[in-house]
């Protein structure tokens, strides 16, 4: 293909890559490419380009030692440039080894030293409600119950976070490790938290670290800020639960959190146990004496349908407080759509001075779901306070004067819920419910026997 004109001619090597450039110009006359070394030496045409290529040639050789000067000049500042990249990188290898020890970034060979982080779930939900008390108590407060503090007033119940890993993999041949952080803010937060007055767990609910042990078929560890092993009801109240309150028993005969350790083992498809060591009852995240509480649990599933637990507790709650008990925990799907669940709670207080008073509680659930929407659920329960000192006088975490107040000595409660559960979607959940309440005490509910209160709960799940 013919070069345009004044061009020069290119010798290309074999990888494409120019070679060397003729400084012999092709000219072209008469559309036929003429040599200049066929031209006269005399000719005109031929001293021009004789002259033009000895003043640019000079031109270069000028250049190119103006540029060689100037490469010495700055030779210190270039040493000092390669010295920092060569710096920079150092350190930069030093941040990739650690990220990929930490496993924030795979490995050279694509592993993971931790895969957590890549994993991590958030979830929880967002509670809100509206009840009125018909006795209209004087300080708008609703003495002995539990969610909805405030009579004729919206409630921001419960804001919950969990952050959480994969759960442990059950097995005989390796170790596992997990984590579990939950955290509730809003209304209901000093019933359901710790409840301790050290900083830094005002709004925790539980954090604990699991491992799997390789003994046997895998033997399970927690070790940390615990919720019990007590109650039918999750402490989520209408978020995991058919009825939006919560129920006597919830806090009656059950109790808080408690940090601890825990031993878990599977033994059969049907038969699983736990074995748990505590700070004690109540006590929360710090122990307030030397004494433990010991809690276990058998848990029982003889058919896909029927599960119940069997559990037993005691310790010293203070120096001059022992507790101890048991309970029973159930429950039996009738159908895929008819549910139904069972609590009996048994529990023994000694005091080092005086004599032991006993508290008893039964409560019962059932719940029919008609389609994936629309549901309705009944909650009955009982609680007898025959000795005294169980029910009576005992105010509710974070509620100065919540307690049932009243003359007599011993007593009952008896509660009995009717909740609707209607779903518009997936992830809303409302709730219309109606309650009644009684208790044999004088004057226990603001000065009356009964109370009716009535309202809606909403949540939010994510």
């Amino acid at each position: 293909m013919a070069q345009d004109k004044g061009r020069p001619e290119a010798k290309v090597t074999q990888g494409g890559e120019a070679d060397a450039v003729s400084v012999r110009p092709v000219i072209q006359t008469g559309g036929t490419h003429v040599p200049d070394s066929w031209l006269p030496a005399n000719n005109p045409m031929n001293q021009d380009i004789t002259r033009n290529l000895t003043r640019h040639l000079g031109l270069g050789v000028a250049l190119a030692g103006s540029f060689s000067l100037a490469v010495a000049q700055d030779a210190p500042r270039m040493e000092k440039l390669e010295q920092e990249n060569q710096d920079l990188k150092k350190r930069l290898d030093a941040l990739e080894t650690l990220a990929q020890r930490e496993g924030l970034q795979p490995a050279k060979d694509g592993s993971k030293a931790v895969s957590a982080l890549s994993s991590i779930s958030l979830s929880g939900f967002v509670q809100a409600s509206y009840f009125y008390n018909f006795n209209r108590p004087a300080d708008g407060k609703s003495d002995g119950y539990l969610w909805n503090t405030t009579h004729n007033s919206f409630s921001l119940n419960k804001v919950k976070l969990t952050l959480a890993s994969p759960p442990v993999e059950a097995s005989g041949d390796k170790w596992d490790a997990a984590f579990r952080v939950s955290m509730i803010w809003g209304e209901d937060s000093p019933v359901l938290n710790t409840g301790s007055p050290a900083a830094g767990f005002e709004a925790l609910r539980e954090a604990y670290v699991e491992l799997n042990a390789p003994i046997g078929d895998g033997l399970n560890i927690r070790a940390g800020q615990l919720i019990s092993l007590l109650n039918w009801e999750s402490g989520d109240g209408g978020a995991a639960n058919p009825n939006f309150s919560q129920g006597y028993q919830w806090f009656f005969t059950g109790n808080g959190p408690s940090t601890g350790v825990q031993l878990g083992y599977t033994f059969t498809d049907w038969l699983s146990a736990k074995v748990r060591v505590q700070n004690g009852l109540y006590a929360g995240p710090v122990d307030g004496n030397d004494a433990k509480t010991l809690m276990g649990s058998l848990n029982f599933k003889p058919t896909k349908d029927i599960w119940f637990n069997l559990l037993g507790f005691g310790g010293q709650e203070s120096k001059t407080l022992d507790v101890k008990g048991g309970s029973v925990l159930a429950g039996y799907d009738i159908t895929s759509q008819f549910h139904t669940g069972l609590e009996f709670d048994y529990f023994n207080f000694k005091p080092s001075v005086g004599k032991s008073a006993d508290l008893i509680s039964i409560g019962g659930w059932a719940w029919y779901d008609f389609n994936s929407q629309f549901g309705v659920a009944v909650r009955a329960e009982y609680l007898d306070d025959k000795d005294g000192g169980g029910l009576r006088g005992i105010n509710l975490p974070g509620r100065p004067n919540s307690a049932i107040m009243s003359s007599d000595s011993d007593g009952d409660l008896g509660s009995l819920t009717l909740t609707f559960n209607w779903h518009p979607s997936a992830r809303i959940k409302i709730q219309p419910e109606l309650r009644y309440d009684y208790t044999s005490y004088s004057g226990g509910f603001d000065g009356h026997k009964s109370r009716v209160i009535a309202g809606v709960g909403v949540n939010y799940l994510f």
